[in-house]
């Protein structure tokens, strides 16, 4: 096991979807992984966090409002040099191709499904491709009909 705690950036403007994400990757998503939440509630407290912590994984809400999780991802990949895996919640299969511009690692399905969110995160934690074939219906990678995560 490792002693790397790793942070993951939870956002989203309801509490409560906040804590849905948290519930279902809980404090160790992978015998070997261990995380921290840190969570925004608002576009500003989201690329304040960005800026403070180094953050491994940002799990952002899709269905948020006024800043919506998938232009918050598009943003940080267009602004950070360096950004971290970004998976976003959606609640609707046919946002994907808005996830694929956003260049988004994975999309999840609202309500969240604690298996397929531990394994999601788990794997683009350790820097594998989001789309295991294992995982069931819950995650999918950015692309429609990929297979797999996006290119870097």
């Amino acid at each position: 096991m490792t002693d790397r705690l790793n942070t993951v950036l939870l956002y989203s403007d309801d509490p409560a979807v906040r804590e849905q994400m948290r519930l279902a990757i809980g404090a160790r998503p992978a015998p070997d992984l261990a995380v921290e939440f840190v969570e925004a509630g608002t576009y500003v407290d989201c690329i304040t966090l960005m800026d403070t912590y180094e953050v491994d994984l940002m799990l952002l809400d899709g269905e948020a409002a006024p800043a919506g999780g998938l232009g918050i991802a598009r943003q940080v990949r267009d602004e950070f040099p360096a950004p971290p895996p970004i998976v976003v919640a959606i609640a609707r299969a046919a946002d994907k191709w808005l996830a694929a511009y956003a260049e988004v690692d994975a999309t999840l399905r609202l309500p969240l499904d604690p298996l397929t969110t531990g394994r999601t995160v788990a794997a683009l934690l350790r820097g594998e491709p989001a789309a295991l074939p294992d995982a069931g219906p819950g995650a999918d990678p950015a692309v429609p009909g990929a297979g797999g995560a996006l290119p870097a």
